[in-house]
């Protein structure tokens, strides 16, 4: 005797629930750490005897939502004397390339000193004058080259050994995995706060390891560096396996979803094109005058791995096409897991130039220092599909990902 349709759903129901709470209690008992919060549960013995000032910005939180400074400021375990904010400050009220500059916060009195564009001597003579012992750096990354975060780090790294001071990382996921590294490598060259060092557009690490990258490989003199790890997170976890609150990392990074697609979908910045800053979806609407449904279609017919491309109009209300309505597309992702989002931006640029005349890129060939040389651009120029594009950076890259094996600190 068959069972009835709805015995079967309810039976299908109820494996969907169990599996759902076994997966839920799993998560629980591999509930992420942040490096932060096993720094704190020492007691902060590793900054025993320490005066530390630290590089941050909002995404500096517990799992409670506090920041961290305003944790540590009050307790006695540790001598916090002073901030340092990167880009968009450490409070987190100035724009895309914009800082907060040398205050005095108001929340705990706390000297904050503006490290945003500042490198080597100059930012070495700002670690002095505050006079801390220890630097220690504890950032939310979003896993892009060209996110400007690492490069803060790295420019730290740097000026604490001119200044003769030791480096603390506190350690925090890669919101979109550290499964593997993609996208094309920096040329030196190319060199910009964008990308200092030859690492890949997608670099699959976490800012530990990244620390542990630099100071092996980048560096003309290592800085006295320790690293606290997390524990309980696995390199093919996304952000929302973590348990832990998302704070946007900077103004146009407002969801995990965002950080999913930037790696890729950033390089519009490189062209005329809006990259969707003004909207409520950042990185994941592109779009221009003049662009209609062809671009969507022509991008779908790629078969692009993990996504699907929408028609979409939107009205930006700054950035590019501030207050004008502009055609494009909606980037979704239905499969993160086989989702590429390197492969995909460059899909989308080839699309792009291919349906709609308009297309240019910034006349200052931005997208040069995005990608790290000129290849994708002359490539795409010459009319190159985005299969031949990818393919042309798989020597490079595949020499990143063996130097980048030595550093990781997960499985």
């Amino acid at each position: 005797m068959r069972p009835s349709r709805r015995a079967v759903l309810t039976a299908a129901t109820a494996a969907a629930v169990s599996a759902t709470s076994t997966a839920s209690a799993a998560q629980r008992r591999r509930q992420t750490r942040t490096g932060f919060e096993r720094l704190a549960d020492t007691g902060y013995s590793l900054l025993d005897n320490q005066k530390v000032g630290i590089v941050t910005n909002p995404t500096g939180i517990t799992r409670d939502a506090r920041h961290i400074v305003d944790v540590m400021h009050p307790d006695p375990r540790v001598d916090l004397t002073a901030v340092f904010g990167p880009e968009h400050g450490f409070r987190g009220t100035a724009q895309a390339g914009g800082s907060e500059g040398r205050y005095d916060d108001p929340a705990t009195g706390l000297p904050v000193y503006d490290t945003y564009l500042k490198s080597g001597r100059a930012l070495a003579d700002i670690f002095t004058a505050s006079g801390v012992d220890t630097v220690v750096f504890d950032i939310q990354d979003v896993g892009a080259r060209f996110y400007t975060y690492i490069w803060t780090l790295y420019d730290c790294m740097e000026a604490a050994q001119l200044a003769g001071k030791r480096f603390v990382v506190l350690d925090r996921p890669n919101p979109v995995t550290g499964r593997a590294a993609s996208g094309p490598v920096l040329h030196k060259e190319f060199a910009t706060f964008v990308g200092r060092q030859p690492i890949a557009q997608a670099h699959g690490m976490t800012v530990a390891e990244l620390a542990r990258l630099f100071n092996g490989e980048f560096l003309t003199e290592p800085v006295p560096l320790q690293t606290v790890t997390m524990s309980g997170w696995k390199r093919s976890d996304f952000y929302d396996a973590s348990g832990l609150p998302w704070v946007p990392p900077s103004p146009n990074m407002p969801t995990p979803e965002t950080a999913l697609v930037y790696s890729g979908t950033c390089l519009f910045e490189g062209t005329n094109l809006s990259e969707g800053r003004g909207t409520t979806r950042p990185f994941e609407l592109l779009g221009a005058e003049g662009i209609d449904g062809r671009w969507a279609a022509a991008a779908n017919e790629l078969g692009v791995p993990g996504v699907r491309f929408r028609e979409a109009y939107f009205a930006p209300t700054f950035s590019k096409f501030q207050g004008r309505t502009i055609g494009g597309v909606q980037v979704h992702v239905h499969d993160r897991e086989a989702f590429d989002p390197v492969r995909t931006g460059i899909a989308l640029l080839v699309t792009a130039k291919k349906v709609w005349s308009g297309f240019a890129w910034r006349p200052d060939n931005w997208i040069d220092k995005l990608t790290g040389s000129t290849r994708v651009r002359t490539m795409i120029d010459a009319g190159a599909d985005a299969d031949e594009v990818v393919a042309d950076w798989q020597r490079e890259l595949a020499a990143f990902r063996k130097t980048r094996r030595t550093y990781l600190l997960y499985r």
